[in-house]
């Protein structure tokens, strides 16, 4: 039994790792000059569609984050509701 906590724990370690790594190397790569910011469209950007996906580890970007937030039904990636989706991951 306490060898299964240990695996689950340093499994969780190495996944929340990887989350900040992944998260640190997003950051440095988008340029400090030109910050991203929400936009809203009336047309829906045709290189995103609704295919099931729902949470925001299934995301690629903060821009298909919030197209999905925005155009398909069931998605599950604004804990706060305050129209910010994945804050935590792709949005901040």
């Amino acid at each position: 039994m306490f060898r299964l906590l240990v695996i689950a724990a340093v499994l969780f370690g190495a996944w929340k790792g990887y989350e900040y790594y992944h998260a640190k190397n997003l950051a440095e790569r988008t340029p400090a000059s030109a910050p991203f910011t929400l936009t809203t469209t009336s047309q829906p950007t045709a290189s995103f569609s609704c295919d099931g996906r729902k949470y925001c580890s299934q995301m690629t970007s903060c821009q298909e984050a919030t197209y999905f937030l925005k155009n398909c039904p069931g998605a599950k990636m604004d804990g706060n509701n305050d129209g910010v989706p994945c804050e935590q991951q792709w949005c901040r």
